[in-house]
């Protein structure tokens, strides 16, 4: 999730880039500070922060799911 708000940043930073707009607050929307917010976002998820549901106690199973034919049996 964390990843995906991290493309989210430089996404808009890259709109505004493009569009050459700082939209009317020059030190907010500036290459550092967005580069500062997905690069944080990226490390934080990295990490494993925020990496999204686990899987633990929701009754699914634990190991890997193979769907079709299963690697390994001939």
């Amino acid at each position: 999730m964390l990843a995906i708000a991290a493309a989210v940043v430089f996404g808009i930073w890259l709109l505004l880039d493009l569009l050459d707009t700082n939209l009317g607050a020059p030190d907010l929307f500036n290459f550092p500070t967005m580069a500062s917010i997905g690069f944080l976002l990226l490390s934080l998820y990295l990490a494993g922060i925020g990496s999204g549901p686990r899987g633990t106690g929701t009754g699914t199973g634990s190991g890997r799911r193979f769907y079709g034919r299963r690697p390994g049996r001939g």
